[in-house]
């Protein structure tokens, strides 16, 4: 997948030498099902398209690397609520892509371990020789990594199977894998049904392992069309600021994301959805924390002493 992401960048950073600024008449958004965002109410009453002046087509993925896939490709200008790790794994293939906001702060994903196996954080050493189902280059992937870390799991002894996570629960479930990193609210629920967390929450928290998802573009789009990127960041902004979690907005939520109203208001009651003036002062710029988990994830910007290649990469002035 590497040197297909790579031949694809080195198109598109072409296209964007040689594109002049034009103005787009539609904008295609990539963005998850089963991921309970308050923005989604305002995807489904046409909020969106009124503030940007544009049809806006709303194309749903099941990774962030498909995000990344379809970027890439010239499918998807703008990609809402991409996880950090398959933004970073882009830039670091060479990707012409930008962060320009932070969807949503969240627990780290959970890697559910077969309840008969009876592996927890006590003997979490078992899992060495093990099976497991994750979707790699994803918040996801990033979680396992941080978990066996902390644990001092061997990842190299471990079979583990690139699976999206309606796959990976169904694996899980079906006893091909013996633990599925996952995410979504379906998918995740499925796993609790036949799994228990290798982590829990507050043991995520004493080990400072977390997760955030940001809005990603295309450089091209962005160059081009930076009114229509700065009006759908100031549309979000205004969904996020009108959620009160109602009975009437939870119902609107669950339709729009695919799942019960239950699942929903539980996994939108865990979500932090920082404002754009706490985006700024907190993940952006050059000691924000958006550059530095990067950093930790990649290293993508350990020689980078000037920030120029954090200034090319992240860029919160839409946010402004």
């Amino acid at each position: 997948m590497k040197s297909m992401v790579k031949a694809a960048a080195l198109a598109a950073a072409s296209t964007v030498a040689l594109a002049a600024p034009s103005a787009a008449d539609e904008v295609n958004v990539a963005f998850f099902l089963e991921w309970a965002t308050p923005n989604l109410i305002a995807k489904t009453t046409g909020d969106y398209a009124d503030s940007m002046g544009v049809d806006v087509n709303w194309v749903d993925f099941t990774t962030g690397t498909a995000m990344t896939e379809a970027m890439l490709a010239g499918d998807i200008d703008i990609s809402y609520s991409q996880g950090l790790a398959p933004f970073v794994t882009a830039i670091q293939q060479g990707a012409p892509l930008k962060m320009i906001g932070i969807a949503v702060v969240y627990e780290a994903n959970d890697c559910f371990v077969r309840n008969e196996l009876g592996i927890d954080g006590s003997n979490a050493s078992e899992l060495e020789g093990k099976t497991v189902a994750v979707p790699l280059n994803t918040m996801a992937d990033f979680a396992f990594r941080s978990y066996m870390t902390h644990y001092g799991v061997d990842i190299s002894t471990m079979n583990i199977v690139d699976q999206a996570p309606p796959d990976g629960a169904k694996s899980l479930a079906d006893g091909a894998v013996d633990m599925a990193c996952l995410f979504g609210g379906i998918a995740s629920a499925a796993g609790a049904e036949v799994g228990t967390p290798i982590m829990t929450s507050e043991e995520k928290v004493a080990a400072g392992i977390g997760s955030f998802d940001v809005v990603s573009v295309t450089e091209k789009f962005a160059t081009e069309n930076p009114e229509l990127v700065k009006a759908f960041m100031d549309a979000t902004e205004e969904a996020n600021q009108a959620y009160t979690g109602s009975a009437e907005q939870i119902a609107a939520l669950a339709e729009a994301s695919g799942m019960s109203p239950e699942n929903s208001k539980a996994q939108i009651d865990g979500f932090i959805i920082p404002t754009a003036a706490e985006q700024l002062e907190q993940f952006f710029g050059p000691n924000g924390i958006a550059a530095s988990a990067a950093a930790s994830l990649g290293l993508v910007f350990q020689n980078d002493s000037d920030g120029a290649m954090i200034a090319k990469t992240i860029d919160g002035s839409f946010l402004e």
